[in-house]
């Protein structure tokens, strides 16, 4: 019996041992290519920040405070903090729909979707969601917004003008998180227990395809380039990233990146994928003929795990609960010339 349990401890011990070194374990640094453009004073305490949103057309960026239950709203022309909107307990997600005037976030702490008004932060409507819900899409075509409900394992589909539930699909572990596909209309989501991605008909709320990820551990992350008929995937398990094809379903590359990969976000007219990391690294990588290729890679700072990025400018935005000051802050990087 003692020999068993010095084996389970010494078993326990080589776990633990290398699972702190994969975890300290970044890529190779690369410069990523990145110029200082500003940095913005952002309003309220140094808690966690979560997803942020852009209104390129109006200059408006959303930004999901967690820590603090509130979404911070800045003007990027004039570099000012606009207002905050409280009352939204463990902020995650926030998705701004400019056609709609509508911004939508996921108050966490109480399982529901918020609608708020774009113009003046007023919340219009507010709607159940299941567990823990965390991030959001909008569906153009049947005017839904979903949530990725990360514990209960399934997600929520609400009215976008209501917050009306409309239906819930069950999609077979923890949900990472979800993306609307406009080509080929349906709705993708990372179900990161199982290493797979769930392809829905909006339309019938059904699962239509699970796509296995081969390479992916705890696939969290997700973006779409829908001019190329690409998903990226960030596997925070294994700080990996892959490429999928949405003609064929297959994987076309494989990247390591930044441990604990979070957001991305990506650009369409510069071609150029941002990837940002819990370990405050960020990669980034260029798609050309269909294959994405890294060509930058290091750490930004402490806490840049969100990411926004302007597809007029090219500007990129970060978030960050310490700024060179202390306080919280938003980094605006320009590309290098």
């Amino acid at each position: 019996m003692l020999a068993s349990v010095l084996i389970l401890l010494v078993a326990a011990a080589v776990t633990v041992v290398v699972l702190v070194l994969r975890r300290g374990h970044q890529p190779t640094p690369v410069p990523l290519g990145l110029h200082p453009a500003a940095t913005i004073p952002l309003l309220g305490d140094s808690s966690r920040f979560d997803y942020a949103s852009l209104d390129a057309g109006r200059g408006l960026l959303f930004i999901a405070h967690l820590g603090a239950g509130q979404v911070i709203e800045v003007d990027v022309h004039t570099q000012r903090v606009v207002r905050t909107i409280p009352n939204l307990p463990g902020v995650h997600g926030v998705l701004v729909v400019p056609d709609r005037r509508r911004v939508y976030a996921t108050a966490t702490d109480a399982n529901q979707m918020v609608i708020l008004d774009e113009d003046t932060g007023a919340v219009l409507a507010r709607g159940p969601t299941g567990a823990y819900p965390d991030g959001l899409a909008y569906d153009p075509v049947h005017d839904t917004v979903w949530t990725t409900n990360e514990t209960g394992g399934s997600e929520t589909i609400l009215d976008a003008a209501s917050a009306a539930p409309r239906g819930t699909v069950d999609v077979g572990g923890q949900a990472g998180n979800v993306a609307y596909d406009p080509t080929g209309r349906q709705m993708l989501v990372a179900v990161q227990t199982r290493n797979l991605l769930a392809v829905i008909d909006p339309a019938t709320a059904t699962i239509t395809r699970r796509v296995d990820l081969p390479g992916c551990d705890h696939d969290h992350g997700l973006a779409i380039d829908d001019t190329d008929r690409l998903a990226f995937v960030a596997c925070d398990g294994n700080a990996a990233l892959l490429t999928l094809d949405l003609t064929t379903w297959q994987i076309l590359d494989h990247h390591p990146v930044g441990q604990d990969p979070d957001v991305l976000a990506y650009d369409p007219g510069a071609h150029r994928l941002y990837i940002a990391a819990e370990s405050g690294w960020l990669t980034v990588l260029d798609v050309h003929d269909r294959r994405a290729t890294v060509t930058g890679s290091g750490h930004l700072a402490d806490g840049a795990h969100v990411v926004a990025v302007d597809p007029t400018t090219h500007r990129s935005y970060f978030p960050v609960p310490h700024g060179p000051d202390g306080h919280p802050a938003l980094l605006v990087f320009d590309p290098a010339p």
